[in-house]
């Protein structure tokens, strides 16, 4: 179990002492019982983080805008950002930590493991408790305990657990500069149990799944806003370096290559989520948050876990591993698999 109490110290110290300039976390939301990010830089702040099941964003995301943001690093005096990290957190900053998007020094890392739990899937949630809204959640070894206006409520935690968590590779964070928690055996589903289950059905099947998940998106750009890899300043779908006035011509216009049409139609839909879990490869940590904001609920674990085996049945690869590896692009090996080349 992690003492709450030490983690607001580790972060009051490393405020006052000044080895950090903010701490990135999470607070009590105003959404009901759910936990939501937040930035501290005073020490007294740290008596507002929370460690809970409702801890369920991906924090390493701000560490990105952090970067893309000059002038808030000024305000926190150049000074290393900390960051609250689970263990799919703390494999996202690997991640970027691999592709230079920030230097070692330049973040702190405060792991929290997920011992032998994780983290609510609030669609589960409504749905095994239809109408009711918790005041608090805990865990107690085998349940979601809740706490409610007519009292407890358990919850058995397969039916309330995210599934990313179900299936959750590591649960402790090997990145990090302290830790508290126990890196405690799980005892769910084995990686990728979803995307098997899914691969047992016909192909025409499968196909047809798609195109109904495809041509429900709205492309509302969720998944790629909440994804910490989703880092470039121009995406594939997005023109926004050719600024379209009255007065441009249309040889300017056909100029300007356009890979994928903004549109929401089928197709366009399906070339942008392709290439996104094409871009993906060997990148994508399992974080899940990609499917958890989707507005139409669209599966979109199922598309980068089957890069993701991939690259680890293909190549070995475990995206987040180590710092000490090169990216799965960045990497060559002798023995590397070339049946497609030859």
């Amino acid at each position: 179990m992690i003492d709450l109490n030490a983690l607001r110290t580790q972060a009051a110290d490393i405020l006052e002492t000044g080895e950090v300039g903010a701490v990135i976390g999470w607070r009590r939301g105003s959404r009901g019982m759910a936990a939501e990010p937040v930035a501290i830089v005073a020490p007294e702040e740290a008596a507002s983080l929370v460690w809970d099941p409702t801890c369920f964003h991906n924090l390493a995301l701000y560490l990105v805008e952090e970067r893309k943001k000059p002038a808030q690093r000024q305000v926190h005096g150049g000074k290393p950002i900390a960051i609250v990290a689970k263990g799919c957190d703390a494999r996202a900053v690997t991640v970027l930590l691999q592709e230079n998007h920030f230097g070692r020094d330049d973040v702190y890392v405060i792991g929290v493991s997920c011992e032998g739990t994780g983290v609510l899937d609030e669609r589960k949630l409504a749905q095994v408790l239809p109408g009711v809204e918790p005041d608090g959640a805990a865990f107690d070894g085998d349940n979601f305990v809740f706490a409610t206006s007519e009292g407890e409520r358990r919850v058995p935690a397969r039916e309330a657990m995210m599934d990313r968590c179900l299936e959750c590779r590591n649960a402790h964070p090997k990145l990090n500069n302290v830790v508290f928690g126990e890196e405690t055996p799980r005892d769910f589903d084995a990686p990728f149990a979803a995307l098997k289950r899914f691969e047992q059905r016909p192909a025409a099947e499968r196909w047809q799944f798609w195109q109904r998940q495809f041509e429900r998106c709205i492309r509302c750009f969720a998944c790629r806003s909440v994804c910490p890899m989703c880092y470039c300043d121009e995406c594939v779908v997005d023109s926004i370096n050719l600024v379209v006035t009255p007065e441009t011509t249309a040889a300017e216009k056909a100029d300007r290559v356009r890979w994928i049409e903004r549109s929401a139609s089928r197709a366009d839909n399906i070339g942008y989520h392709m290439t996104r879990a094409l871009h993906l490869a060997g990148r994508c940590v399992d974080c899940g948050e990609c499917e958890r904001v989707c507005p139409v609920n669209i599966p979109l674990r199922l598309l980068n876990n089957k890069m993701e085996r991939e690259a680890r049945e293909a190549f070995g690869y475990e995206p987040g591993a180590s710092i000490d590896l090169p990216a799965l692009v960045a990497s060559f090996r002798d023995d590397d698999p070339g049946q497609f080349i030859r």
